[in-house]
């Protein structure tokens, strides 16, 4: 690449302020460094991790803010959204990272607690709603106001952590197909990946094994895999309602 076109590319998203929820580590992590490489402006958000969410805001290239905020909170949300209003005065990209699961395997019905269905669904579901909710307006503002929802393979095939968990994925892939429909000219995309080694799932090694064992790439994704599917969507101007999926061939064999 000449540096011509390295200047350009790190220039591409520049004027562009985004929201990446769940991004001290991992995923969220990644798609917030890939867009700061890219020229945003960037706000890193967590619900707990504050001094690691701190860090990675610290280590951007470009203009970047924490805000702690657990989007299960509707009032915490909407803070989130007018803390970046109020700091940058504008919202162009918001990305919907933020989750949350424990392994509960799919024939054990009885310890799927109902407190852990409720929290699966209160951070997945309606903490995404919210958010989204509330930043649609100002998205609409922008001249290519983009919503991209990390969802997962378990959305779109009988696996995953818990019932409870492919359940609220399957909920946000349509989510994301009926904003895409109502929203407009927002783009409303979401990537679903596999099994991604993060340090979440850093002890799910039986996971990953089996994944590598199975799948046609014989790995699981990386962040960076995510981070490049979120950016492309973000590329395409005309991409709206795609449920992206990046794993490595997995729902071919399963």
């Amino acid at each position: 690449m000449s540096k011509e076109q390295d200047t350009q590319r790190n220039t591409e998203l520049l004027g562009k302020v985004a929201i990446v929820t769940g991004s001290s580590s991992g995923i969220g992590e990644e798609i917030a460094r890939r867009l700061s490489d890219l020229g945003a402006t960037v706000v890193v958000n967590s619900a707990n991790s504050v001094d690691a969410g701190q860090q990675v805001a610290q280590s951007l290239p470009g203009e970047s803010l924490y805000i702690q905020a657990d989007i299960s909170d509707q009032a915490a949300g909407q803070n989130l959204i007018g803390q970046t209003l109020e700091r940058f005065g504008q919202l162009d990209i918001l990305i919907n990272n933020a989750g949350w699961t424990t392994l509960v395997a799919h024939p054990d019905l009885d310890s799927l607690t109902d407190e852990i269905f409720e929290k699966t669904f209160n951070v997945n579901v309606f903490g995404t709603w919210w958010l989204t909710k509330a930043a649609i307006p100002h998205l609409k503002k922008s001249t290519d106001g983009n919503v991209v929802n990390i969802t997962s393979i378990a959305g779109v095939r009988p696996v995953g952590s818990s019932i409870a968990y492919a359940m609220t994925k399957a909920a946000l892939n349509h989510m994301t197909v009926l904003l895409a429909k109502s929203c407009g000219p927002v783009r409303v995309n979401a990537v679903a990946p596999g099994l991604v080694e993060t340090p979440w799932t850093r002890d799910w090694q039986a996971q990953h094994d089996n994944v590598s064992r199975v799948a046609p790439l014989k790995r699981s994704a990386t962040p960076q895999d995510c981070g490049e599917a979120t950016i492309a969507l973000i590329r395409n101007k005309y991409a709206t309602g795609q449920i992206f999926v990046v794993d490595g061939g997995l729902t071919l064999v399963v």
